[in-house]
């Protein structure tokens, strides 16, 4: 009876799957072969044609999504269809579409997923699970608590990416101790542990211009546009109270949406400290991976100060600097050859096909026409409405496509109907960092979404469903600090 009702459901899986899929192809081809699409037309009414190609980007941009959501193929796969149907229907060109595979940010992803495989080769993650354990103590809220503490914390002063690609093996040390017989059994405290821990590295991200590129980009167009400087510490005077708000927030919403099956792990905070005994003292190659890791932080940190505080200063690219520590991983021979097999490229791939559809979207002009259109809707609505309209728009966009893509499409048209409204500048540049820093419906949104699927504690739809209500968090939290918080603090939400 036990394995009928197991066939039953697999097949009801394989047909869902099945249905997702012909979906996608449907959404693809109704759109791609559909008659011309309306103008958008922006405040000063310049008109905005969605060209076939713009129409294009659209069709592959709603058949992946309901590939990735509902998961009908690897991932990865689904992102190879990306290039492949650009290709195919001339989109774009082979050359582009492909291109963008190897984009910087791809490879910044695979140094920092390769710094979360040295820190496991080396013993460093047990080292360091089992001091934060002995710590925290044997209460699973406290586990959850400490674990998205530390993630938060390391965000403010390295990219999200890292933090994730970072903490997660150390996640995994500590889910192996949860006493489950099975450590790879989805449970809620797993389904908590790692999903907490890719929503908070953004959340975490957004306090200074370390977490992210995105802070740096949207600051150089607020300047290019309105012709004011945001610096350094005044970015993080206005964002440190929201990324801590939605860290607590976020560990409130987990307690209660994944609440562990345990309220204690007995005799946790003993055997922790007895298992970091027995690793005994730090080894060679640990001292050696650690400082690697610390330099390239270290050096990354520097240059993106640097680069705010020094006029003219232009850093070597971040890519540049982290894949220096791959290469010194292998040069003292703390990794080798084949290491190079537990890289998850199904990740990998995940973020090429994302960074592909991103470019589409941006270079064929869908990505300005869907946001003028969003925001024409508004430009006579009460201030706070335009405000959070923007934020919204830039949330959704941010799941699909790059949240620098998401922010230099919406930012320039939101600026020029800002004035209209009444509205200040900053209101829309910091309402509109905060909620592209924590995208958490799709895994493209974020490198740490993607880090995160890799435990094989959630599904695609899983992290997609949980997704909305934390998505709902992050805006009453974005509305609260837009009508209060920010105004106490002394920024200009509305032109005097």
């Amino acid at each position: 009876m036990q394995s009928k009702i197991q066939e039953a459901a697999g097949n009801n899986i394989k047909w869902g799957k099945t249905a997702a899929l012909l979906t996608g192809v449907l959404l693809f081809f109704v759109v791609y072969y559909s008659p011309a699409w309306p103008d958008a037309v922006d405040p000063m009414g310049k008109h905005f044609i969605l060209s076939q190609s713009g129409k294009g980007a659209i069709a592959v941009f709603l058949m992946a999504g309901t590939w990735w959501v509902f998961e009908v193929v690897p991932i990865g796969v689904t992102s190879l269809a990306i290039g492949v149907m650009q290709a195919l229907f001339l989109i774009r060109s082979a050359s582009a579409a492909f291109k963008d595979f190897m984009d910087p940010s791809v490879m910044f992803i695979f140094g920092s997923i390769v710094i979360g495989l040295v820190f496991t080769k080396t013993g460093l993650t047990r080292r360091l699970a089992y001091k934060m354990l002995s710590i925290v103590g044997e209460r699973t809220s406290m586990i959850y608590l400490g674990c998205f503490v530390v993630t938060a914390g390391l965000a403010h002063i390295m990219a999200h990416t890292a933090v994730a690609a970072t903490i997660y093996p150390l996640l995994v040390a500590i889910y192996s101790l949860y006493g489950e017989a099975d450590q790879h059994k989805p449970t809620r405290f797993g389904k908590g542990l790692f999903i907490g821990m890719a929503y908070v590295a953004g959340a975490g991200s957004i306090v200074t211009l370390l977490g992210a590129a995105r802070g740096a980009v949207a600051i150089g167009f607020f300047k290019d546009i309105m012709h004011q400087d945001i610096g350094f510490f005044q970015l993080s005077y206005y964002m440190f109270p929201i990324g801590w708000i939605m860290t607590f927030a976020l560990w409130a919403f987990f307690l209660i949406v994944m609440k562990p099956e345990k309220k204690t792990i007995p005799g946790l905070k003993n055997r922790a400290k007895t298992l970091y005994t027995e690793l005994g003292g730090i080894t060679r190659k640990e001292v050696v991976a650690a400082s690697i890791v610390g330099l390239c932080i270290a050096t990354l940190a520097i240059f993106a100060y640097m680069k705010t505080a020094v006029p003219g200063f232009t850093p070597p690219h971040k890519t540049a600097v982290i894949l220096v520590s791959t290469i010194l991983f292998f040069i003292t021979g703390i990794l080798d050859i084949n290491d190079l097999e537990e890289i998850p490229w199904n990740i990998i791939l995940l973020f090429a096909g994302a960074m592909s559809i991103g470019f589409c979207l941006w270079e064929t002009g869908a990505a300005e026409w869907l946001a003028i259109n969003w925001l024409a809707m508004f430009k006579e609505s009460h201030w706070f409405v335009f405000i959070m309209s923007i934020a919204f728009f830039v949330m959704i966009m941010t799941n699909f496509i790059m949240n620098v893509a998401a922010i230099a499409i919406s930012l320039p048209v939101a600026l020029v109907i800002a004035p209209y409204l009444g509205v200040a500048g900053e209101a829309i540049l910091f309402s509109s960092l905060v909620v592209a820093g924590m995208p958490f419906l799709l895994l493209v949104g974020a490198a740490p979404n993607a880090i995160a699927y890799d435990s094989g504690q959630f599904t695609t739809a899983e992290f997609f469903l949980w997704g909305i209500p934390a998505s709902i968090l992050l805006m009453i939290v974005t509305g609260f600090a837009v009508y209060v918080l920010w105004p106490l603090m002394g920024m200009s939400i509305t032109l005097s």
